[in-house]
């Protein structure tokens, strides 16, 4: 709670008043470290708290409550900026992000704690080579929802399609949409199916074709083009369940430890997708003047990731709650 007010909620406040791309970094940074304890607060919470059978389902459900966030930053978010200006919206979204820690300091409860708790650490997590290929699927399944839907997008849409904000805001709407539902719906089939590694794969195969797709065709049209990130977001929305799929492999002394080094891999692989990609798509599109050839570069590159990820993660033992 505490850091999600002054990490999230200042550097909210940080952004709105920065006059230098280093304050916007430094705003980032906190925005960054002030969210990232909420979902893993949530899975130990569900880990601890609920049967192991309902894992799955919470955790998938809880990324696509995350995701509404993506809804209200398309065109709810664009209308804002052209309405009030960008520093007001930040402003506004500090104010709401200081009112949700406030809920999360007055109202949550810890999980009791356990009886007799073992020793144990993250290189105890590491040691289990169960987890070793659903690792390395993570490292590359988060990447290219999140990665195109939060920043390429946005480039992509205005420069080989020539979309305005408002027309990107309601791609980058559609692709949300798809996120959220593909979330809700695969805890539900994992339950319904009992074959976990299969839905998975399966999932993260289409996510794979559509970005195939879209960078073998990246100028083929708007209606196109929203089509398959609409694809890409709900079949690439598997990241609840993969973290389900490594908890379970996970004794339950370690569930904290191992649920957030299995969500590392995740927001690495992306972190790591950006940095890289930036001046790849920059060395391309130098080259090229047809800007859809630097783009149809990143979205076969997500594709070749995905299919290598798949490769190892064919290995991966099955196993549900």
């Amino acid at each position: 709670g505490w850091l999600l007010a002054l990490g999230a909620g200042g550097g909210a406040v940080q952004m709105a008043l920065a006059q230098t791309t280093g304050q916007v970094t430094a705003a980032m940074v906190l925005i960054g470290a002030g969210c990232s304890p909420v979902l893993m607060a949530a899975y130990y919470i569900f880990a601890k708290s609920f049967p192991p059978a309902l894992f799955g389902t919470l955790a998938s459900a809880m990324v696509g409550l995350g995701s509404l966030g993506n809804i209200a930053g398309s065109v709810p978010l664009a209308w804002a900026v052209a309405t009030f200006g960008w520093r007001e919206t930040m402003a506004g979204l500090a104010v709401l992000t200081l009112a949700g820690a406030t809920g999360v300091l007055t109202l949550l409860r810890d999980p009791p704690p356990e009886q007799a708790a073992q020793p144990g650490s993250v290189l105890d997590v590491l040691a289990i080579r169960a987890l070793w290929p659903i690792a390395a699927l993570m490292f590359v399944a988060y990447a290219p929802a999140a990665a195109i839907r939060g920043l390429w997008a946005g480039p992509y849409l205005d420069q080989v399609h020539g979309l305005a904000a408002v027309g990107i805001g309601r791609v980058t709407l559609a692709m949300a949409l798809a996120m959220v539902a593909g979330s809700f719906l695969y805890g539900p089939l994992d339950r319904l199916l009992g074959r976990r590694k299969a839905l998975i794969a399966g999932g993260n195969l289409i996510c794979a074709l559509g970005c195939l797709a879209l960078g073998l065709w990246p100028a083929a049209g708007v209606w196109q083009a929203t089509a398959l990130m609409a694809v890409i977001g709900l079949s690439g929305a598997t990241f609840g369940l993969v973290v389900a799929h490594a908890r379970a492999f996970v004794p339950p002394h370690l569930t904290g430890r191992g649920v957030t080094l299995i969500n590392l891999f995740a927001i690495a692989g992306a972190g790591v997708a950006q940095f890289a990609l930036g001046p790849v798509f920059a060395t391309v599109r130098a080259g090229t003047p047809d800007p859809a050839t630097a783009f149809a570069t990143v979205f076969l590159t997500f594709a070749g990731a995905l299919a290598l990820g798949l490769a190892a993660y064919a290995l991966a033992q099955d196993r549900a709650d």
